[in-house]
């Protein structure tokens, strides 16, 4: 799984009570909507125009949540919950970073946990140039840092309703904002989240015409191999004697069909992950023609040190295995985890170019051939 802060959700009652500003004169009632901006992947969030900004609202951040988190974005300081554009920022994931890079705003970054997870080289020169402070490892952020350094805004993200640590930030003034990126099935609702990170730094024009570009690229790849035969395709691989699988109707699913793949799986539909003993799986995916992402594996050998079973599905036994886990940034994050949400054009083409006998080129932008 990509690196992620994980932090659970608050009640989203507290979230309206902290993130409101008490200027009686300027009530968010008082803020008028003009317009509503385009969204038409993404499930996750809704944008209106006001008078002097924007107002953003987060749909269920994350799976089977029914609430929504409204915040007033101004670029006068009296109003609303947030002013922009944000000059502050610190991020809780590292699908937070791209959008960063591509709106031209990594100097805005100024905290995260666990810095060595970020791949992008443009952030990795500011944080080793002492830009960035390192908030916390693995499944923690350190609250003390995180105040001191006085954000503005803080994305976070979650699991569920409770966290006790992003309440305490709001208790201290900073607004926090939840990204639900992670929860969108369809790649383009994924990518369609810079949208939201353009609103943040008054970058409106600048984030439609990025998702516009990743847009076009992708339906374009994806129709050049609709009429193409479909080879077969199985995903994943074992932990701890579970298959785990992406489902037929997630991100990952849908990106296998839209290259052109038959996914062993396609017909399922859920969120999450399925989870099938390796009998089942050998069952079902024994002659498939493709593998890719076999978990964290690297190589041939560290697969059948784990699970001799591995070497009965012909794809092992015809070396067509492909993994993202050979591509890392100069500290060791995965740069799959980290940008392909925001680039499934180029996961689609490098798929593309697996599936129909173009991988051999060199020129995959995210996946490897398995070593031996």
């Amino acid at each position: 799984m990509k690196r992620l802060v994980f932090l659970s959700f608050l009640c989203l009652s507290l979230i309206f009570g902290s993130c409101k500003t008490d200027n009686p004169a300027a009530p968010a009632s008082a803020i008028v909507v003009t317009d509503t901006l385009e969204v038409k992947y993404a499930t996750g969030f809704d944008i209106q125009k006001t008078e002097n900004g924007y107002r953003l609202t987060i749909n269920n951040p994350w799976p089977s949540s029914t609430d929504t988190l409204q915040l007033d974005l101004n670029r006068d300081a009296t109003i609303g919950d947030v002013q922009i554009p944000v000059q502050k920022f610190i991020a809780t994931s590292t699908t937070h970073i791209p959008p960063l890079v591509l709106l031209d705003e990594a100097d805005k970054l100024i905290g995260f946990p666990d810095t060595d997870y970020i791949s992008s080289s443009v952030m990795r020169e500011r944080i080793n140039a002492g830009h960035v402070e390192d908030l916390g490892a693995n499944e923690t952020v350190n609250l003390e840092r995180t105040i001191s350094l006085e954000p503005d805004l803080v994305m976070g993200y979650g699991i569920d309703a409770d966290n006790p640590t992003y309440q305490s930030m709001m208790d201290a003034g900073i607004p926090v904002l939840y990204n639900g990126d992670w929860t969108e099935a369809h790649p383009l609702g994924r990518a369609e989240w810079i949208k939201v990170f353009g609103i943040l730094f008054d970058k409106e024009k600048e984030a439609f015409e990025i998702f516009k570009q990743i847009e076009t690229d992708y339906l374009a790849a994806k129709a050049s191999v609709e009429e193409l035969d479909k080879p077969t395709v199985i995903a994943g691989a074992t932990w701890k004697d579970i298959w785990y699988l992406p489902y037929g109707n997630s991100w990952q699913g849908t990106l296998i069909n839209d290259a052109g793949g038959d996914y062993i799986y396609k017909d399922t539909n859920g969120s999450g992950s399925l989870s099938y003993n390796i009998e089942k799986v050998l069952k079902d995916a024994q002659q498939a023609d493709y593998w890719i992402a076999p978990s964290q594996y690297t190589s041939y050998n560290q697969m059948l040190a784990d699970n001799s079973s591995y070497k009965l599905f012909e794809a092992f036994q015809n070396k067509v295995l492909y993994t993202f886990a050979l591509r890392k940034g100069a500290t060791g994050g995965v740069v799959y985890y980290e940008e392909a949400s925001m680039r499934p054009d180029l996961v689609l083409k490098d798929l593309i170019s697996i599936f129909h006998g173009q991988a051999s080129t060199g020129k995959l932008y995210f996946f490897d051939p398995l070593e031996e």
